[in-house]
């Protein structure tokens, strides 16, 4: 009968796409937070010649006894700036206990959240106490904050009743390259006091503390996405596993994953490419010298992503590369 056809075709396409085809099932989580935070940071960096931009940065906080995740952190030679993305859509607007709200412009559903602003500007003084502690006393007024808004589909109701630290993002693509000295509301440009070379060493003391800062895990998956969060382990055939415990947190910082398809069916193996770290420098390296791993292509990444509360599974044959924090 024809539904008996229509069934075994289905079968057929299932067993053929789980055996020979890169599955698409592990790649459902919403991985646009993350991918805002790259195109923001590509952003300014196009922007702001010369500035680093560092992403994910997990600075540890005394008072709570944990660490408090800061989006982005922008150095220019004048001066840092903590930001906060958020990618709100929507009719944003403050209710009366400051908060904001987002409403569909579709269904007109509502969504409640702590100013952001605010909880940006708690973030300040968390990162002055790091930052000090590790030898680097910042000027009076030198780190200052903003809340990015890069949806497009954002919409601020009375965009007067919110702060000067959020920068929607109409504000965001006015950004020129030429233009940068238009915009110095959000980047004061107040210069540092003091001899040049003096201001040269303090900027590089700056960067190499924020460079060797403790930041989230990164995952790569195809389709240029991105994921931050916490490795787990790796889940697979026993032997593999038993290759890829030379793995460790410890000794690697990064890895990449090398794999060959032909007409959309998946090579049964890849190959994981990795360099130890090198402790021989200060700031994030890693040898010149590459090691290389052949495992199956079902071997999965265990990764807990950022603000969920359960972790999820990659197939290698998915992933791209993986950076691990030390």
């Amino acid at each position: 009968m024809m539904w008996v056809k229509i069934l075994c075709g289905l079968i057929f396409y299932r067993i053929v796409r789980r055996f020979f085809y890169e599955d698409d099932a592990d790649l459902d989580l919403d991985s646009s937070h993350c991918d805002s935070l790259f195109a923001v940071a590509k952003r300014l960096e196009k922007v702001y010649k010369g500035c680093k931009v560092y992403v994910g940065l997990q600075i540890p906080d005394p008072d709570s006894a944990s660490r408090q995740n800061i989006d982005l952190v922008l150095v220019t030679d004048q001066e840092a700036v903590v930001i906060s993305v958020k990618d709100v859509s929507g009719f944003v607007s403050i209710d009366k206990d400051n908060n904001w709200v987002c409403t569909d412009a579709n269904n007109r559903k509502t969504e409640r959240f702590p100013n952001p602003v605010s909880e940006t500007k708690r973030l300040v003084p968390i990162l002055e106490e790091y930052l000090e502690q590790r030898g680097v006393a910042l000027p009076q007024g030198y780190l200052s904050y903003k809340v990015i808004c890069p949806n497009p589909s954002s919409s601020f109701i009375r965009s007067d009743f919110f702060p000067s630290e959020v920068i929607t993002y109409d504000k965001l693509a006015q950004l020129k390259p030429e233009q940068r000295s238009l915009y110095s509301k959000w980047i004061k440009g107040a210069l540092i006091s003091r001899n040049k070379k003096t201001q040269e060493s303090f900027y590089e003391k700056l960067n190499s503390v924020l460079s060797t800062a403790p930041i989230s895990d990164r995952l790569e998956i195809k389709g240029n996405k991105f994921i931050l969060g916490e490795f787990v382990e790796f889940k697979g055939k026993q032997d593999d596993l038993q290759a890829l415990r030379k793995i460790k947190r410890s000794k690697v910082s990064r890895l990449t994953v090398q794999k060959t398809s032909m007409f959309g069916f998946v090579h049964p193996t890849v190959q994981v490419v990795y360099a130890r770290r090198d402790y021989r420098f200060e700031g994030p390296s890693w040898s010149s010298q590459q090691e290389e791993i052949s495992v199956r292509s079902s071997t999965e990444v265990v990764f807990q992503p950022q603000n969920s509360t359960r972790s999820r599974k990659y197939k290698l044959s998915s992933v791209v590369s993986m950076l691990l924090s030390a």
